[in-house]
C-alpha cells in the first residue's frame, strides 16, 4: 500500500483503466482471434456489450458472447484466457507509475472479473492502493459505481483525483463523476459519439507525469 500523502501540485489519487490504458491487451485479443482485423472486430463487440449490459455479467461470458456474435470459434476466448499472463505493459507505463507513486495514491478501475483483473494488475511493478473490478462493483464501466467505489476505498473526493482512460467509453463515467481525464489513446481510437472529450488525449503516456504534477495549479 502506498501510505504517502499527495505532493503539492499532484492529485491525491490517480485511477487507471488497466487493460487498455496500461496493458497492451489489443495484441493478445488479435493473437487469440487469429488476425488484427478479427481481434479488433471482436473487441469492439465486447465493448458494445459491456457498455449496455447493466448489472455485471461474468467477464468470461461477455468475451465468449462477443466472439460468438462476430463469428469466432470457442477456441478464441480459450486462447485469450490462456495467454492472460503474457499481457505486457505499454512502453512508458511502468516508468510513469514509478514516478507517480511517491506523490499520490494509485488505483485500478477495470472492466474485468476479480480473478483476471488481479492477475492483470500484477503485471505492473507497482503496489496498488486499490484495485476495483467490474465483478467487485457489480457493474461495468462507464457506470459511475466502479469509479465511485475506488474513490471511496481511497478516501479521496473526485475533485482531488484524476483518471487515465484507455478508451473513450470511460469518458461517460468520468464526466458523470467529475474526474479530470487523460486519455492514453495508443491505437488511435475515435471518440465515441456523445462522449465528453478528455482534458488530455495522447498516443503515449509521456505527458502523464507533467500533467499530474500541475494538477492543482
Amino acid at each position: 500500500m502506498n501510505s504517502s500523502t499527495s505532493s503539492p501540485g499532484y492529485p491525491k489519487a490517480i485511477l487507471f483503466d488497466l487493460l487498455t490504458a496500461l496493458l497492451d491487451s489489443w495484441s493478445l485479443w488479435d493473437c487469440a482471434a487469429g488476425t488484427q482485423q478479427a481481434g479488433r472486430t471482436w473487441r469492439a463487440e465486447y465493448l458494445r456489450l459491456t457498455y449496455g449490459c447493466g448489472v455485471y455479467v461474468p467477464y468470461e461470458v461477455m468475451v465468449r458472447e462477443a466472439a460468438q456474435n462476430v463469428g469466432l470459434p470457442a477456441s478464441a476466448p480459450d486462447a485469450l484466457e490462456a495467454g492472460w499472463l503474457q499481457l505486457e505493459p505499454w512502453s512508458g507505463a511502468a516508468q510513469a507509475l514509478k514516478q507517480l507513486q511517491p506523490h499520490c495514491k494509485l488505483a485500478v478501475v477495470t472492466n474485468c472479473s476479480e480473478r483476471l483483473g488481479r492477475l492483470a494488475a500484477a503485471r505492473l511493478p507497482v503496489a496498488w492502493d486499490v484495485v476495483v473490478t467490474a465483478e467487485q462493483a457489480g457493474v461495468y464501466k462507464p457506470d459511475p459505481r466502479p469509479y465511485r467505489m475506488a474513490l471511496e476505498q481511497l478516501g479521496v473526493e473526485a475533485a482531488d483525483a484524476a483518471f487515465v482512460a484507455g478508451s473513450s467509453y470511460d469518458m461517460f463515467g468520468t464526466a458523470a463523476m467529475g474526474l479530470r481525464t487523460y486519455w492514453h489513446n495508443r491505437i488511435g481510437l475515435s471518440l465515441v459519439d456523445d462522449a465528453q472529450p478528455p482534458e488530455i488525449e495522447s498516443p503515449t503516456l509521456d505527458g502523464l507525469v507533467p500533467w499530474a504534477s500541475r494538477f492543482t495549479e
